[in-house]
């Protein structure tokens, strides 16, 4: 067993042992069921009402409990001594950080399927719910949501000392990308210059992957003109044959950037012992 999968298989088993995971199962599983109850006329298909109110829903929690588990995971290890115990064996640091995006990884994407696999179940069987295509770009964006934000708990567990730094921490990157973007994006558009606004516009919603990721969802469901003319004008290369690789490329730099920032930190404290 390589040093990675060693780290990812001692992560999972953490994991589905820690009573966070199975709270953050149950509140989502609840959510999932109570947007089935209140839509069980039938089903839904592309950008509406329900399906709006279901992504909304994971982008509000799902980010959330990614960076508590994720940044959690880390700072236990130095609360607890375990990093020490640990670092005397052959164990690097990229295996031991890329080892617990892995097995967190799975956590996550289990608490994402059994949320979307019970209500999907419950739909089927009682005749309402989702439309499958709408249901499965719904599940791809909860899953790109969760190892995006996933990346970025590597980063918080390595800068905080403790879990209340982490919590702290999480929460304010939780509330600034989540809660206060809309109001920060427009206040900020407005004091420009007007053909300042697109190119400003691109650069902050790429400096924001969870804004994209949403944007990015709305519009391959058929949302766009949600946006406005403008804003779906720029939105159109989503639908370009290069829309979903420069999408993905995007979040893998995102994440990939989190762990190498994580990485580097991590090693620097190792050296200094």
């Amino acid at each position: 067993m390589t040093e990675m999968s060693y780290v990812a298989a001692r992560e999972m088993k953490i994991g589905f042992r820690n009573p966070w995971a199975y709270s953050f199962t149950a509140l989502f599983a609840l959510f999932m069921l109570s947007l089935l109850i209140i839509n069980a006329q039938g089903y839904v298909k592309g950008y509406s009402g329900s399906s709006s109110t279901m992504l909304n829903l994971a982008l509000y929690l799902l980010p959330l409990m990614a960076l508590m588990l994720g940044s959690f995971s880390l700072t236990g290890e130095k609360e607890e001594g375990n990093w020490e115990l640990l670092s005397t064996y052959p164990l690097g640091t990229w295996a031991f950080l890329t080892g617990k995006f892995a097995g967190l990884s799975i956590v996550l994407l289990a608490i994402v399927a059994f949320g979307f696999g019970l209500s999907g179940a419950a739909g089927s069987l009682f005749g309402g719910g989702f439309d499958f295509a709408t249901y499965g770009q719904l599940l791809v964006f909860s899953i790109c949501l969760s190892l995006l934000f996933l990346g970025v708990a590597m980063l918080i567990g390595t800068i905080a000392h403790n879990r209340w730094q982490a919590l702290t921490i999480g929460v304010g990157i939780w509330f600034f990308a989540i809660i206060a973007w809309p109001s920060i994006l427009i206040a900020m558009l407005g004091m420009m210059p007007y053909p300042w606004i697109k190119p400003s516009l691109t650069f902050l919603t790429l400096l924001n992957p969870a804004e994209l990721t949403r944007l990015f969802t709305v519009v391959k469901l058929g949302g766009g003109s949600t946006l406005g003319p403008e804003y779906y004008n720029w939105m159109l290369w989503i639908r370009s044959p290069w829309g979903t690789p420069a999408f993905l490329g995007v979040l893998v730099i995102w994440i990939g950037l989190a762990l190498t920032v994580a990485y580097r930190l991590w090693e620097r404290e190792r050296r200094r012992g």
